[in-house]
């Protein structure tokens, strides 16, 4: 089991009087920011060029400075922006302003692991990342649950990068509910398998059952209401989270406990395990990271393909109408 902090392990007063720079002010930024100045944190400001972020940082009552002002006055600047555009902004606006011993705290670990920023060796690197959406950061705070953080410790120039994250996880709120201690690349490719393996498999299966439902003369609307429109599913998720797995199995029908399980023996998986190894030797061995590099530079044109494949499938194509009439009988009501 790996290494967990909670509460009692982490200290506001390590970053309490520290200029903490946000760049990238979206969801997370927002969120991640309010945290903090709640909890104690005194010295918050944003980084941002001049668009609605920027407003929205200083109506929340921010001193907000261009990406290379704020990066000259950080003690901690946190890198909030996306992957792809990150390693751009670094190298031209942040990493030439940074003074020795700031830390660089990461959202994600995508570009230390391939390697697209390479942060100077007077810098403490860490990453400190929640494991929710950027509006549960903030209501998870608010009511007090807290919410799981990956918390990593990559490079320590000052030896005290791990006090840093540990504060700054502890000033988010996430000490509440457990900050995993983990690596820049043990978060990426748990990121990047989650989304080229675990949800590739789970959109596939919901395709092939409906168009295998359709092909049996059953309505979409019911077909799309039993498989996710209902979102009976997100319930399950929940309580999977809270209980386990198949711990929330008896919250169902004794013949939908039956019924899951004995059928889950059934299905041979060898294939699946097949698909998930490939992608994740893709991701360990860089070859994902250099296609996706290839497809940005052709202008994002397998991109635009994909999408416009989506929307050719049945399922895509009535998903509309059956929310319209769903939402028709609703208001009938």
């Amino acid at each position: 089991m790996g290494k967990v902090y909670y509460d009692q392990d982490g200290h506001i007063e390590a970053i309490q009087d520290k200029v903490i720079a946000i760049i990238g002010y979206g969801n997370q930024g927002r969120s991640q920011a309010l945290n903090m100045r709640d909890s104690g944190a005194k010295h918050i400001i944003v980084g941002s060029i001049h668009d609605a972020s920027w407003n929205t940082a200083n109506e929340d009552g921010f001193e907000t400075y261009s990406i290379p002002e704020a990066a000259k006055k950080a003690d901690i600047l946190f890198l909030l922006l996306p992957d792809e555009v990150a390693p751009e902004i670094y190298e031209r606006d942040i990493a030439p302003n940074l003074h020795p011993g700031a830390a660089l705290n990461f959202a994600s670990g995508y570009n230390i692991t391939y390697g697209f920023i390479k942060p100077a060796a007077d810098l403490d690197v860490i990453m400190v990342a929640p494991r929710m959406i950027g509006k549960g950061v903030r209501e998870t705070y608010e009511n007090g649950t807290g919410f799981p953080t990956f918390v990593v410790i990559n490079q320590d120039a000052t030896g005290h990068a791990k006090e840093i994250a540990v504060g700054l996880a502890k000033a988010l709120g996430s000490t509440k509910a457990g900050a995993i201690e983990v690596t820049f690349n043990d978060e990426t490719y748990l990121d990047l398998m989650s989304e080229q393996a675990i949800w590739p498999l789970i959109m596939n299966v919901m395709v092939t059952a409906f168009d295998f439902f359709q092909e049996k003369g059953l309505p979409a609307e019911a077909i799309l209401t039993e498989m996710y429109m209902s979102k009976e599913p997100m319930v399950m998720m929940e309580k999977m989270a809270d209980m386990g797995l198949f711990k929330q199995l008896p919250l169902h029908s004794r013949t939908s406990q039956y019924g899951q399980l004995s059928r889950f023996k059934m299905v041979d998986n060898s294939s699946m395990r097949k698909f998930i190894e490939e992608q994740y030797n893709n991701i360990v061995n860089g070859s994902f990271a250099k296609e996706w590099e290839e497809v940005k530079a052709d202008g994002m044109k397998k991109f635009d393909e994909l999408w416009a494949e989506t929307e050719k499938l049945p399922i895509s194509q009535v998903e509309a109408e059956v929310k319209k009439n769903l939402s028709g009988g609703k208001h009938a009501e």
